[in-house]
């Protein structure tokens, strides 16, 4: 008996050899894309310290990247490239206006914990 509610969808690819190398270019380029930006971001982190005056650049370029790296994933992983301009703009906005909404919080308290906080140099 021929079972008829299980599907193989691996025999459902009709795509030539043409299509398949391309595909496999857009995977090598996700992948060393990603790899590139997570081994720039772990450098800065690792040759340069808390005290140098080229911190804030740092953290700066942190959240950049990051920013990035979490959008290229969502348009590349989540095939939100492959949408509508109009239907990534409607997840894609809101989604950033909630992230500066955080960095600005994650900014402003830092600033005002920096300010208030006991000094320990008379100790």
């Amino acid at each position: 008996m021929i079972r008829d509610d299980i599907y193989e969808y691996s025999l459902d690819s009709h795509h030539d050899e043409e299509k398949g190398k391309k595909l496999r270019k857009k995977i090598y380029f996700v992948t060393v894309l990603l790899t590139v930006v997570t081994i720039v971001e772990v450098a800065l982190g690792a040759l340069i310290k808390q005290g140098s005056g080229a911190w804030p650049f740092v953290k700066w370029s942190f959240i950049i990247l990051t920013l990035l790296k979490a959008g290229y994933i969502v348009m590349s992983f989540m095939h939100l490239g492959d949408e509508r301009k109009a239907m990534r703009y409607v997840i894609l906005i809101p989604y950033l206006i909630f992230i500066a909404y955080l960095i600005f919080i994650c900014l402003w308290e830092g600033t005002a914990v920096g300010e208030n906080w006991p000094s320990t140099q008379g100790l």
